[in-house]
């Protein structure tokens, strides 16, 4: 059953982006990512495991994951295929085969900050919190590009799903304060930080 629907859900996925008229090389690449994180799950997940639903960790619903990620990325990249997979991994609850995916994307594509991040987020999915594992995955994911906001931003996430929101709040204040008044993610930053903290951005807003 779960290799059915692995490959129901890369039909789809390719179908999907065939509507959006996703064509050429794009598509080309799209398919072969989708086709290579299917090999990895093929290598490394169980798919005769059965799922069970997984838990919520304090803060998991600050900001969804996909809707965090095109706000800093485009959505046709490389690691967009394998990322799409991960999470609907997660979704049925196979959050150790969505980090045993992401965990094979990275070693295939190690100077993807894209994927490091992806794979720091399913490690804390997985754990349930923020794990040494998954700081080494934001360090990674920061060090290939000091200068983008992905990194602290996504670490400031998992440290909400974690529980930790005044280490989350610490991080995002900082990078807001970083980040120039008309850059795109800036408001999800700012909705980010209202989420955690209700009466600052009220006293803010004059509310």
């Amino acid at each position: 059953m779960g290799w059915l629907i692995l490959f129901l859900f890369i039909a789809a996925a390719l179908g999907g982006l065939w509507l959006l008229r996703v064509r050429g090389p794009m598509l080309i690449a799209s398919a072969a990512a989708l086709l290579i994180g299917a090999s990895g799950y093929a290598l490394q997940g169980r798919p005769g495991l059965e799922g069970s639903p997984a838990s919520r960790a304090q803060g998991a619903e600050t900001v969804p994951l996909a809707e965090a990620r095109h706000a800093f990325f485009e959505r046709f990249s490389g690691a967009e295929g394998w990322l799409v997979m991960a999470e609907a991994l997660e979704r049925r609850g196979r959050t150790e085969d969505s980090a045993a995916l992401l965990q094979n994307a990275v070693r295939t594509r190690p100077g993807d900050q894209q994927l490091w991040i992806g794979l720091g987020n399913a490690l804390v999915a997985h754990s349930k919190g923020l794990t040494p594992p998954a700081e080494l995955a934001f360090r990674r994911a920061a060090a290939l590009n000091p200068a983008h906001p992905a990194p602290p931003f996504f670490y400031g996430l998992a440290r909400a799903r974690s529980g930790d929101r005044e280490g989350a709040l610490l991080i995002w204040r900082n990078l807001l304060r970083s980040m120039p008044a008309d850059a795109g993610a800036r408001p999800l930053v700012e909705a980010g930080i209202a989420a955690l903290d209700p009466a600052s951005a009220q006293a803010a807003t004059g509310k």
